[in-house]
């Protein structure tokens, strides 16, 4: 006869559904991670009401729920501010998220906005969108006629938005002089292409400094997220608005970006130096009609690029064909292999991007017309192959199109 297993031993031993339910914590420890840890959880557990009230009230360290705060936010947040020179931050989990939650904390309906009248495509559309239905008012302005932002700023404004380095045409703005009329009225600075390696725009009056973290600050391809740096009051503020609106991070993609970060400052200097290579080729091809980026001689702003950015301009160019959009449609197939088209940028890899099909496509033909945003401009985001790859497949896919 099988003997039975006995219970006896077992009463104090929980449910296996207990033990499973209870799982895949780890017993405290002592030595340290050399790799930061992914906080992947939706919420922290806490000892007591008091402890509860000791979080809130920011007299003990620590988080509640991860919309309010992560550790991998906060760790992302933290490296960041240092970069740009700001005293904090908070990340989103877009770049458009990081606006939302900018203009959420900072404007409200009847207050006035200047932007940039060349700006990534989806800024323009968020703005149109709060004029129309919250009763925003936003006025335009031209970059390169500073003095003319006297005029135009009212009682009612609160912000201005610019673009350190401009999406697509690669305009440099006068960040200095722009703070300096805008006085205590709030800079916001897109400092997307420039990253902190390249410009700091809190050290030429700007208050606060956002970023599409898919581009340069990851700089891989494999991360959505925003983040907004500025002063600690203002970013509380900020943070309070991307909980409420839910456009938080996610610890996985914040864990992304940092690790991403660690090599930022080797990445925007090869970029750099890159792009400039090919950008003097391109410049010198026949079959290119124009080509827009601050490092060369010929780009309008190259004085003051020299002044604000001369450690480097960054790896993103723009160069015109003639032909127009069926020109680059063949530009792009024949380079599809090699240099993929790809609407973002910033990857390790090279990749074109069609602003008037893409970032800008919601704008009307006219008004990209106007702003020089062409059918035959094609946007290019230098990567970290050999200079001399890219030129010859360049070169090749050009001599070609036609």
């Amino acid at each position: 006869m099988t003997d039975q297993p006995s219970n006896a031993s077992n009463e104090s031993s929980p449910d296996p559904a207990t033990i499973a339910a209870r799982a895949g914590l780890a017993p405290p420890f002592t030595t340290r991670s050399s790799s930061p840890p992914i906080y992947m959880t939706t919420a922290f557990d806490l000892e007591s009401l008091e402890q509860l009230d000791s979080v809130v009230g920011g007299r003990e360290k620590g988080y509640i729920y991860t919309r309010d705060g992560n550790p991998n936010h906060e760790a992302f947040a933290t490296d960041v501010a240092q970069l740009e020179h700001a005293e904090s931050g908070v990340v989103t989990a877009s770049g458009m998220g990081a606006l939302t939650a900018i203009l959420m904390a900072t404007v409200k309906t009847g207050d006035h906005v200047l932007a940039a009248r060349v700006l990534y495509g989806r800024t323009g559309q968020l703005l149109a969108h709060l004029a129309a239905s919250f009763g925003i008012h936003v006025t335009y302005f031209d970059v390169e006629d500073v003095d003319s932002l006297k005029s135009l700023i009212t009682p009612q404004t609160r912000l201005c938005i610019v673009e350190s380095i401009s999406n697509p045409l690669l305009e440099v703005a006068d960040l200095p002089a722009i703070a300096a009329i805008l006085d205590q009225i709030p800079l916001l600075v897109d400092n997307t292409f420039a990253t902190p390696c390249l410009l700091r725009p809190i050290d030429h009056g700007a208050s606060l400094v956002w970023h599409s973290v898919s581009k340069y600050l990851n700089g891989h391809g494999d991360v959505m997220a925003g983040i907004v740096v500025g002063p600690e009051g203002l970013i509380r503020k900020i943070r309070a608005m991307s909980s409420l609106y839910g456009v938080n991070a996610n610890p996985f993609e914040s864990w992304l970006a940092a690790r991403g970060l660690r090599t930022l400052p080797l990445r925007m200097q090869r970029v750099s130096e890159t792009a400039l290579e090919v950008a003097r080729f391109l410049e010198g091809h026949p079959h290119v009609a124009k080509v827009y980026y601050p490092g060369l001689s010929s780009h309008p702003n190259f004085e003051r690029t020299q002044r604000l950015l001369p450690h480097g301009q960054g790896g993103m160019l723009a160069f015109e064909i003639t032909g127009g959009r069926p020109a680059v449609d063949v530009l792009f197939r024949r380079l599809a292999e090699v240099i993929p088209f790809s609407p973002t940028l910033a990857d390790a890899r090279t990749t074109m991007s069609y602003p008037a099909g893409t970032s800008h496509k919601f704008m009307s033909s006219a008004a990209r017309a106007e702003y020089g945003i062409g059918d035959g401009l094609v946007r290019l985001s230098i990567g970290l192959e050999a200079p001399d790859d890219l030129n010859r497949e360049l070169g090749a896919a050009l001599t070609s199109h036609v």
